[in-house]
């Protein structure tokens, strides 16, 4: 069905909000999670949907009027009504977890992934046929493996001459050692999501602040790790909080690194109404280039360029830096 696929980083750059409904407990709009890991994901039909409202605006509307939007967003993404008519060439999958920040005693915060988020972006890597031949380490529970020793500390009472050894995250202690295989990881990805000179201070820190957690120590940061913030609705008539006002909005933190798959077809079209020009319809390869790598000045791409994705977007959510990584 398809016939080209790219990796694709989100990089967020804001607290995001991708919401998943209302939820019975503490937190009253709970972020969308896979049922299995709890890990947060951003659902591909909400990407997909964030795209074509950004190309609603980015790219002109069709010439002679002004109301209706280019027709080659409905070429791509499919048609705005009589969805039936024909497929969009353009498939977006849901985005995974790579790297989640956690509070760090040294270092200000740490990229933390796991064996099974860096297992699950090889995965996509090799699918999407990027180059890709490191070795995910394992790791025992309570310990963690860095891929520089720059968020190690001593342990107090250590001999002068120890190595350090303590890595302390949130309220949590961990026995860590750097490691070379994470290393070389932490650099992939560095260079893979965060490439240019525009991310160069966040692309460095990920290549020396990259620590790998046992997959059950990760699920706890997975779970509490996000940002929750109270929102208050005022009443207009007294100033003060409306009764029942006050609900809990949670949000995945600024500098979360996911990935997905970005694939394409050939552009489809009508049953019955293939015309003689259909030979000129976008391959799948162009599909992507034009989406991301864009058609000159007129049709800009996305690749490198804030997205904003999920809810509260007027207070600032949800912008998400998108960077593709090409097929070798």
């Amino acid at each position: 069905m398809f016939e080209a696929t790219q990796v694709v980083f989100y990089y967020a750059v804001s607290p995001v909000h991708m919401g998943a409904g209302s939820a019975i407990g503490a937190i009253d709009s709970p972020i969308q999670r896979e049922v299995h890991t709890r890990h947060p994901i951003f659902a591909g039909s909400g990407l997909k949907g964030a795209l074509r409202h950004h190309f609603n605006r980015a790219w002109p509307r069709q010439e002679g009027d002004s109301r209706k939007p280019n027709s080659l967003i409905s070429r791509i993404f499919g048609p705005d009504t009589a969805a039936s008519d024909f497929a969009g060439a353009l498939s977006l999958s849901d985005a995974q977890l790579v790297a989640l920040p956690v509070r760090s005693l040294k270092g200000g915060y740490a990229y933390v992934t796991s064996p099974l988020a860096l297992a699950r972006l090889q995965r996509l890597a090799q699918q999407a046929g990027l180059a890709c031949s490191w070795e995910v380490p394992t790791v025992a529970e309570t310990k963690a493996l860095a891929a520089s020793p720059a968020l190690l500390g001593t342990r107090p009472g250590s001999a002068a001459n120890a190595a350090p050894d303590q890595l302390v995250l949130e309220a949590f202690e961990f026995t860590a050692q750097q490691d070379d295989k994470l290393a070389a990881i932490a650099q992939w990805i560095s260079a893979h999501a965060l490439p240019g000179s525009a991310n160069a201070f966040f692309a460095t820190k990920l290549k020396t602040d990259m620590v790998l957690l046992n997959d059950t120590d990760f699920a706890h940061f997975a779970c509490h790790a996000m940002v929750v913030e109270p929102h208050v609705r005022i009443d207009d008539e007294s100033g003060t909080a409306s009764d029942g006002g006050l609900f809990y909005v949670e949000n995945l933190p600024p500098e979360t690194l996911m990935v997905g798959l970005a694939q394409a077809s050939i552009e489809r079209f009508k049953k019955g109404n293939r015309s003689d020009d259909a030979a000129a319809l976008l391959d799948a390869s162009q599909v992507l280039s034009t989406v991301f790598a864009g058609q000159g000045e007129t049709v800009p791409g996305i690749n490198g360029k804030l997205l904003q994705i999920g809810g509260d977007a007027s207070t600032g959510r949800g912008l998400v830096l998108v960077q593709t990584a090409p097929s070798d």
